[in-house]
């Protein structure tokens, strides 16, 4: 079991933090001091995990707050209120996702469910907190990947998904956009000198609702992912929340953790087992093509850096 490092002093971001690798790693980060703010879209599913952490860590420092990823105007309203507060933050854990749903659908601002909710709303709270983390002094940005971004592919000319519409297709893309996103942050803050170290990771296979989660959206129709991990349960290796967090954990507080770094399960298949640095796809080491994505989402979600650290 991975041992998080003291993290006393440090405040904490985590959104999805209600269920899954979210509410664990909030958990473990606040059992080693942090003050973690769990950042949900439902404040009561949100006060229900904080109140079953606090039954087992009653030292935890945890509040519940608002955000959903799906509305740009949340996201402003949520990162607002944290700059707000003037406390430098030392930790954004971008984990918050939905995989799958089985027909289009769109977030509150139009773009395709999954670009919007899994790329574009962490791309616009990680740009939003830039100023108050590069205050921290020594801060991480994490982001939540999946395996399924080996399958990933940037369609620029359709990222909505309006010409055509996979399940699996529109997952992988948001999934490689995030590593991009991970890459490209990296590379800022390596060019402008900033203090900031940017990672990722991915879960492998482990047991959460985030799969039940995207399928029942739609109408009750499944899609093919959803009824293939249903019909291969029991046959793939799987793992439970504690081991899946991990890393997670590793690139949030792991002292060997480098920039731009991907970390993953090790054993079978690379979907159970202990941490290891995994292997990004070749499609998200493209500097140039990672440059593009995240200037298209400056012009998507009109977020942009601020003029002072720009």
């Amino acid at each position: 079991m991975y041992a998080v490092p003291d993290q006393s002093g440090r405040f904490a971001v985590v959104t999805g933090a209600n269920s899954g690798t979210g509410r664990e790693a909030a958990r473990r980060l606040a059992d080693a001091g942090a003050r973690v703010v769990m950042a949900v879209r439902t404040v009561a599913k949100g006060e229900r995990a904080r109140a079953e952490i606090l039954a087992r860590h009653p030292h935890a420092r945890l509040e519940v707050r608002r955000i959903d990823l799906a509305d740009l105007g949340s996201v402003k309203e949520f990162a607002d209120g944290i700059v707000a507060e003037g406390t430098p933050l030392d930790l954004l854990v971008n984990n918050a996702g939905v995989m799958a749903p089985p027909v289009r659908m769109t977030t509150a601002d139009g773009f395709e469910l999954q670009f919007g909710s899994n790329y574009l709303g962490p791309f616009a709270l990680t740009v939003r907190l830039l100023p108050t983390v590069l205050a921290a002094p020594a801060p991480r940005v994490v982001t939540m990947s999946s395996g399924m971004a080996h399958f990933g592919r940037i369609d620029f000319h359709d990222l909505q998904c309006e010409r055509r519409y996979g399940p699996n297709r529109a997952y992988a893309q948001s999934k490689l956009a995030d590593l991009m996103l991970t890459r490209h942050l990296a590379a800022l803050a390596e060019r402008r000198g900033w203090n900031l170290l940017s990672t990722a990771a991915h879960p492998g296979y482990t047991r959460t609702n985030l799969q039940t989660a995207g399928a029942s959206l739609g109408g009750g129709r499944r899609s093919r992912l959803s009824v293939l991990l249903g019909a291969f349960d029991g046959l793939l290796p799987s793992q439970g929340v504690e081991q899946g967090t991990e890393p997670l954990l590793y690139a949030a507080t792991g002292p060997g953790a480098v920039a731009g770094g991907y970390y993953g399960p090790g054993g079978r298949f690379g979907l159970v087992g202990p941490t290891v640095t995994a292997r990004p796809p070749r499609r998200a080491l493209d500097a140039g093509t990672n440059a593009r994505l995240w200037a298209e989402a400056e012009r998507l979600t009109g977020v942009a850096l601020p003029a002072h650290i720009a």
